[in-house]
């Protein structure tokens, strides 16, 4: 359930525009915020109930480490591959900002590429809209991750029930 929820709040993500409100942005990190939530706590649930009640005090911080690690990890790929991904995009946009483009005539005098104004305040709009590719492209990848994950779950197997495990742990003097 926890990675439903987060990979539908992810494709969610990918249909952000520029133009939108913050529905969309609240609505699906409520949805994401669930979906963690229903992953974590059932993954610490698994892994503390397979460990001897005399090692989880000696599990637990290794468990947290191991967590805030691989989250470290993965907020740096998200992070490079946003910024690879909005400069690519920058590129591709502004590779059509050109003195022959008919389009830019469209555009407002203040927006002119003829005055620095208006090569500045269209440079904005380009660095904003490679912006949102970044973003849509990344939220797509962790959706596409998360999807990928879910059969992994098949792998965790049950804690055996047993009253040794069940058990307090032991308090060390």
């Amino acid at each position: 359930v926890g990675f439903g929820l987060t990979a539908f709040s992810l494709y969610q993500m990918t249909r952000l525009t520029l133009q939108m409100d913050s529905t969309l942005i609240i609505v699906s990190g409520f949805i994401q915020g669930l979906g963690i939530g229903f992953t974590f706590v059932p993954l610490s649930t698994a892994t503390f109930a397979t460990l001897a009640p005399r090692l989880r005090n000696q599990g637990t911080p290794i468990f947290s480490l191991l967590r805030n690690i691989g989250s470290s990890v993965g907020i740096s790929i998200v992070q490079a591959l946003l910024t690879e991904g909005s400069s690519k995009a920058h590129a591709q946009i502004a590779s059509t900002v050109a003195p022959g483009n008919t389009a830019l005539s469209t555009l407002p005098q203040m927006m002119s590429p003829d005055t620095m104004t208006g090569l500045a305040l269209l440079n904005a709009e380009v660095t904003r809209q490679g912006a949102l590719i970044g973003y849509l492209d990344d939220f797509a990848i962790m959706m596409i991750i998360t999807v990928l994950a879910i059969p992994l779950l098949l792998l965790i197997k049950s804690p055996r029930r047993s009253a040794a495990a069940s058990g307090p742990a032991e308090v060390p003097h």
